[in-house]
C-alpha cells in the first residue's frame, strides 16, 4: 500500500494515510500520526474528505468541527487456533456461495439496519443498493471479493443472511455479516461466520479481520468465535 506523507503548516510531517474512498467521499484512510499538529493539518488540507485513524485523533478534530461517520474496533481471528463453533445452517436454511446479484441481497441486507442500528445507512432504499451494496458486491469498494463468504438462503431459495469477505488493502477481511431479523432465527449470524471461518482456513488463509462499529452488540458474537481487539479507531468528515 503506497502512503500519503501530509505535511503541517510548518512543512513537517504529521500524518500519513492510503488514499481511498468512503461513502462517496475521498478518504484519509488508515492514518499514523508521525509528527506535531496532525489534527491542524488535516482540518486545514484535507476539507470535505473522510479520515479514518486513531481515536485520539478523531476526537481532536471533533472538536475542531469534524462529524463521526464511524467509531470501530478492529478485530482479527487466528484460524488455527480459534474456538469451536456450530457451522452448519439451521433447519429450513442453506448456505450457499455469495454470488446472488446485489438485487437479490438487498432486502435481508438493507433489514439488518434499521434506524436506530449502529451501522444504519441514513440513505433511501435507491441510493443504499446503487451507492452501497451494488459496489460492495462488485469488489469497488472493499476490494475483491472472495470465495469464502456465503448466503443463508430459507425454504424458497430468497436470501436471509450473508457474510462477505473481501482482500481489504492486502488482508481477508469480513465487511458484512447480516441476517434478516424478522424472517431468520438468532444465532444465524455466528453459524455463518463460523462456516466462514472454515472455508476460509481450508483455502489456506490464516487470519480473518473485521471492523465492528462501538455499540453493536455483534460485537460479543465475534468474541465468542475467537476474534479479539486489535486496535481502534474513528473515521471523520471533515468540513469543507
Amino acid at each position: 500500500m503506497e502512503r500519503v506523507i501530509l505535511a503541517g503548516a510548518d512543512g513537517v510531517p504529521a500524518i500519513s494515510y492510503v488514499e481511498d474512498r468512503r461513502n462517496g467521499l475521498p478518504c484519509a484512510d488508515l492514518i499514523e500520526v508521525v509528527g506535531p499538529g496532525a489534527a491542524d493539518a488535516v482540518m486545514t488540507k484535507l476539507p470535505g474528505w473522510a479520515v479514518a485513524g486513531p481515536v485520539g485523533l478523531g476526537e481532536a478534530l471533533v472538536a475542531r468541527g469534524a462529524r463521526v461517520m464511524r467509531h470501530a474496533h478492529e478485530m482479527t481471528c487466528e484460524l488455527g487456533t480459534a474456538p469451536p463453533a456450530v457451522a452448519t445452517a439451521p433447519d429450513g436454511f442453506r448456505f450457499v456461495p455469495c454470488d446472488r446479484s446485489p438485487e437479490e441481497v438487498f432486502a435481508a441486507w438493507r433489514a439488518a439496519y434499521p434506524p436506530g442500528h449502529p451501522d444504519h445507512r441514513g440513505v433511501d432504499d435507491a441510493a443504499a443498493l446503487r451507492d452501497i451494496l451494488t459496489p460492495l458486491l462488485g469488489g469497488k469498494i472493499t476490494g475483491e471479493i472472495l470465495p469464502w463468504g456465503l448466503l443463508a438462503v430459507d425454504g424458497d431459495d430468497a436470501v436471509a443472511g450473508g457474510v462477505v469477505v473481501t482482500l481489504f488493502h492486502g488482508r481477508p477481511w469480513v465487511v458484512e455479516v447480516f441476517r434478516h431479523p424478522a424472517h431468520t432465527p438468532a444465532g444465524l449470524g455466528a453459524r455463518m461466520l463460523a462456516a466462514v471461518r472454515m472455508r476460509a482456513a481450508a483455502g489456506g488463509c490464516e487470519r480473518l479481520g473485521l471492523v465492528v462499529t462501538e455499540g453493536n452488540p455483534a460485537r460479543r458474537v465475534y468474541e465468542r468465535l475467537g476474534f479479539t481487539l486489535v486496535a481502534s479507531s474513528m473515521t471523520v468528515v471533515i468540513p469543507s
